[in-house]
């Protein structure tokens, strides 16, 4: 089996990571791809009452199963299947649902700590940051945690000054000196995209 490309897209929390991995998706026309978000791979908290689960410092990078992460982004570069975990926005703690992901010819990490990881950072192809300011960053996060994650604003604001916004400054920030492309999120970054969509394309036609 031909190595998979494989890309690996870092920012803040809503900085919009997402948006831009559809947007390159869509220019590139890729369609045999797997997307993987590295928030899947909090650990579990099953045992953990909710109220102690709210206090947890899900920004830093000792929150998620890296080990389990490499094991797993592993296989499937050598072509093998995983079963993925499905992370529990609401309840806090990995849900009970499996994931069965095969391999395909494009892998796609994102997640904010995704560039933090020196053994997991060097399994990427392409290491994207994407960037945008933190105003704008913490309405959108505001805004999705009340909507979609059944926070109260409280909660949202005591957690973004607690641990978000100090644990960005201090682990992932920093991890834009790996990045190959740095996208600012909140002006046009069609050139960004272009140029990410063209190295996608020679790396696949290199290997193909």
């Amino acid at each position: 089996m031909t190595k998979p490309l494989v890309i690996f897209v870092a920012g803040g929390s809503a900085s919009g990571k997402s948006t831009v991995v559809q947007e390159i998706l869509a220019k590139a026309g890729l369609e045999d791809v797997i997307i993987i978000n590295h928030d899947d791979y909090y650990h579990d908290q099953a045992h953990l009452p909710l109220e102690k689960r709210y206090d947890m410092n899900y920004d830093h990078p000792s929150s998620l199963d890296n080990e389990l992460l490499f094991k797993h982004l592993t296989a499937l570069i050598n072509g093998q299947a995983i079963d993925k975990p499905v992370y529990d926005f609401v309840q806090l703690t990995r849900s009970d649902k499996i994931e069965h992901v095969i391999p395909k010819k494009v892998i796609i990490v994102e997640g904010i700590l995704i560039l933090e990881n020196p053994q997991i950072r060097d399994l990427s192809d392409i290491k994207i940051y994407v960037e945008l300011d933190d105003d704008t960053r913490f309405i959108r996060r505001m805004l999705r945690d009340l909507n979609e994650r059944g926070r109260t604003l409280e909660n949202i604001v005591s957690q973004y000054q607690t641990t978000v916004k100090p644990m960005y400054i201090q682990y992932i920030k920093p991890t834009k000196r790996h990045a190959d492309v740095i996208i600012p999120n909140d002006t046009k970054h069609n050139i960004a995209v272009d140029l990410i969509v063209t190295k996608i394309e020679q790396i696949l036609g290199d290997r193909s």
